[in-house]
């Protein structure tokens, strides 16, 4: 039997020795990473979601659903009835055409696309980076189209396609065609819910797809890396564990939407997270419970944040740019030790605020003054950058000027100071910034104080009237 199997082999090599590469020079069949392309079976199969499209349907004035489904994509040996049966013993026989079959959880048995050799018309790959591709076949005339796969598995199965089209023997032993088990389907699982540390997983991946995943009460001290390579994932909940430090990865889940961290023993939430990947997904952030005194002047720039819980905190301040939050609709910071609120709050436009069990202060009577004239070399120049949006960073000037720039204070007349200026408190109706507010105290008060920082002494007296 091992002579047969070696003359196959040296016979076969003639027609395809070689796996055809990618453009880039990277051959595609490839051991695949995270499991995507798996041999089960005798199977290379592909979890992905499928749209098969019609190119008949425009000539006919229709027009497809536009919508993928879980499936899997298998690469399956079809049977001849020409060709003898396969010896006791040898597990291959002769060579047999591969076909296509696309298989989902209402119809397991999965539609066949049995001829495949020179029938694939074309290969679009220009977004298989982000698990996306498209296949054309000549007959019948269709579009497979495939998103939300594994990119390095994506690359392995088109390849594996390739070999199939050119008539080369796939570099993996192809089994019969077979309906797909309902447990391949477990691997589209898009939400777990896990809230006791026994039914963790430790020995076990997280399903690949996973768009909701909520691990509390699990004694977690930090966010396991596993989690960070769900790609997928839109909502992560952690709430109740005993997190100490994010980490700056949290960043890289580029669609993450809602981050539910309550109840933990975080201290401080980085800037790194504020500069990530989240600016542009993250609308809910729940940091309520936890041990945190400020936040960074950068968490401003999470522009796309609608809800912001931080009640139950160290809190003494809030980011004095927090009005560049534009989106926020929903802030709850109850129970904190916020003596004053900063001047942009003035810009935010809510529909609920909480701000209940606050020491806020009374406002001062008599302002700071802070005046220096002439004005410094370090804060006419920084002024000036600040006014005329000039960039910088720490590769042109040093870094602790840059965290000086960034921590500038913002007049009420919109320019900017660093050390020279005048400091003063009035006080705001929380009602002039939102819909909805809960009393914030038991003498059911509805106003703050806020900080308002003044760049001259002119600007102070023009906003003068504010302190009467």
């Amino acid at each position: 039997m091992l002579a047969r199997r070696a003359d196959r082999q040296i016979r076969r090599q003639p027609a395809c020795s070689r796996t055809p590469a990618r453009p880039g020079g990277n051959r595609e069949v490839s051991k695949p990473s995270g499991g995507a392309v798996r041999r089960l079976s005798g199977e290379m199969k592909l979890h992905c979601e499928v749209e098969v499209v019609s190119r008949h349907l425009p000539a006919l004035g229709l027009r497809n659903r536009g919508k993928g489904v879980r499936a899997v994509l298998s690469l399956c040996q079809q049977a001849s009835k020409s060709q003898p049966r396969p010896r006791a013993g040898d597990q291959r026989g002769g060579p047999s055409p591969a076909c296509l079959l696309i298989s989902t959880l209402k119809d397991r048995r999965g539609t066949r696309y049995e001829q495949l050799k020179e029938n694939i018309e074309q290969f679009f790959t220009k977004f298989v980076e982000e698990g996306k591709a498209t296949v054309r076949l000549k007959e019948p005339p269709v579009d497979i189209c495939i998103s939300k796969a594994n990119s390095s598995g994506l690359k392995s199965f088109l390849s594996a396609l390739r070999l199939a089209h050119r008539g080369c023997d796939v570099d993996a032993p192809l089994s019969p065609l077979a309906p797909v088990k309902t447990s391949e389907f477990e691997k589209f699982k898009t939400k777990m819910v896990i809230t006791s540390k026994k039914d963790y997983p430790l020995s076990k991946n997280f399903p690949y797809y996973l768009e909701h995943l909520q691990a509390s009460y699990c004694g977690l001290v930090r966010v396991d890396k596993r989690m960070l390579c769900l790609k997928n994932l839109k909502k992560l909940d952690l709430s109740h564990n005993h997190i100490k430090k994010l980490s700056a990865t949290i960043g890289d889940l580029i669609h993450l939407q809602e981050l539910n961290l309550n109840d933990n023993h975080l201290e401080s939430f980085s800037v790194a997270l504020c500069q990530s990947t989240l600016q542009k997904s993250l609308r809910s952030l729940d940091l309520s419970k936890n041990k945190i005194k400020a936040l960074p002047v950068q968490f401003s720039q999470l522009r796309e944040l609608t809800d912001l819980k931080l009640d139950d905190n160290e809190l003494i301040r809030l980011p004095f740019k927090i009005g560049q939050l534009t989106n926020l609709r929903f802030l709850s910071a109850a129970r904190n030790k916020l003596p004053f609120l900063p001047h942009e709050f003035k810009n935010l436009s809510l529909e609920y605020l909480d701000l209940y069990g606050n020491t806020f202060e009374k406002p001062e009577v008599l302002p700071v003054i802070m005046l220096q004239t002439p004005l410094t070399l370090l804060e006419s120049s920084a002024r000036t950058i600040l006014y005329n949006r000039i960039p910088y960073g720490s590769h042109i000037i040093p870094f602790h000027l840059c965290q000086d720039l960034d921590t500038a204070k913002t007049c009420v007349c919109g320019r900017f100071c660093l050390s020279c200026f005048i400091q003063g408190t009035t006080t705001m109706n929380l009602h002039s910034v939102a819909h909805t507010v809960v009393l914030v105290d038991n003498m059911g008060g509805t106003e703050a104080p806020v900080l308002s920082y003044f760049c001259s002494l002119s600007c102070y007296v023009n906003s003068c009237d504010m302190f009467k």
